[in-house]
């Protein structure tokens, strides 16, 4: 299948260094791409051979090294600082990766940033170690999120974010006229195609994750992830630091992206995260990874999306009833709330040791306790 006509250029560079990083399923990264892997070795022998430029329709160029003389060099720097806002080491290592030399040390370019009163000292103060923790690969943990909403010259946006824990790959950056069960489910079947399905994901409590109300039970998008063998976790109410990583994306989204670029309509917003989003991958280094841009620390997902979903199986002796339109399911002529979530879905009713009390689970997960009887 031929590349997307929009951005080929930066879905070429996308798949080559994806492909390039060691241990690297070549045949993966191909169905994340939908490119056969004729095209794949296509491309990457042209990077091979020219670099990034031969990844271009255009003519080749030959690769080159920058010679800068010291005043161009603070041209440079501040060049990046004004398109990114980055700081000391993150412009040192761009500039070292893209080939120029001469390139100052990190403190150096900060003290010309202080100089050309680029740098807020207040704020600086504000960024200091932290202690960090990670999942231990690639697609064990995404973490997902909204970053609220804001206005365009035409309607509104919700910026859909979707992380990988492990190598802060942004995983999903997508433009939503809403947060609606039905958008985010839209949303995250072209990231499933693309990158195939996570072992869990973690979101907060909002309604897009749990459906309005945590005590009506599990939501829509929730059910249909755990059909999807994907595990669903929420953070703790009220401690947005769970979604660390997320929340730290999305202030940087806000700053280097948000706060900096008007927007027309939502296809322009799409347009714009994609550029932006390039750039968080492939380029901007990342300060819990050595400096390293999170492209180098990921890999798409060995489990592809089902396009139809398998269907669920219960053992032959088990007690199974269907949950009704009204989130109930019926025991002995009686109704018992489990959640709106789960309408239409089979469950399992399993007796405890309890007289009276059932664990109800869904496939192999356990979503309610009823009682039958007076709660004990």
């Amino acid at each position: 299948m031929p590349w997307k006509e929009m951005d080929a250029m930066s879905l070429r560079k996308e798949f080559v260094l994806l492909a390039k990083e060691p241990g690297s399923n070549i045949r993966a990264v191909c169905r994340q791409f939908r490119i056969s892997s004729r095209t794949a070795y296509k491309w990457l022998k042209r990077y091979e051979e020219e670099g990034e430029a031969g990844l271009s329709d255009r003519s080749r160029r030959p690769k080159h090294v920058y010679h800068q003389t010291v005043k161009e060099m603070e041209n440079k720097v501040l060049e990046v600082h004004a398109e990114t806002s980055w700081g000391g080491r993150k412009i040192a290592r761009v500039l070292l990766d893209q080939g120029y030399e001469g390139v100052p040390h990190p403190n150096t370019i900060t003290d010309i940033l202080r100089r050309a009163g680029k740098l807020d000292e207040e704020e600086c103060q504000k960024h200091k170690p932290v202690e960090r923790f990670e999942r231990g690969y690639a697609n064990e943990l995404w973490q997902m999120d909204f970053k609220g909403h804001f206005p365009l010259e035409h309607g509104r946006c919700h910026a859909l974010t979707v992380l990988d824990d492990h190598s802060r790959y942004c995983i999903g950056l997508r433009a939503c006229a809403n947060e609606r069960s039905s958008t985010v489910k839209g949303q995250l079947e072209i990231i499933f195609r693309e990158y195939g399905l996570p072992e869990a994901i973690l979101c907060d409590n909002g309604s897009s994750w749990r459906g309005g109300n945590a005590q009506k039970g599990l939501s829509q998008i929730s059910v249909w992830l755990m059909r999807l063998g994907i595990v669903v976790l929420h953070g703790r109410p009220r401690h947005p630091q769970t979604q660390g990583k997320d929340e730290r994306f999305n202030r940087t989204l806000k700053h280097e992206l948000l706060k900096t670029t008007p927007f027309m309509d939502l296809q322009d917003s799409q347009y714009r995260f994609d550029v932006w989003r390039d750039r968080y991958n492939l380029i901007r280094p990342h300060e819990a990874l050595a400096l390293d841009a999170p492209f180098r620390h990921y890999q798409p997902s060995q489990r592809p999306f089902p396009e139809i979903l398998p269907p669920l199986e219960y053992p032959a002796d088990a007690l199974v009833r269907k949950i009704h339109t009204t989130g109930e399911v019926t025991y002995h002529d009686r109704p018992y709330q489990v959640g709106k979530g789960l309408i239409g879905e089979y469950v399992e009713l399993r007796p405890t040791e309890t007289d009276g009390c059932f664990d109800v689970y869904f496939g192999t997960i356990k979503v309610r306790r009823i009682y039958t009887t007076r709660k004990p």
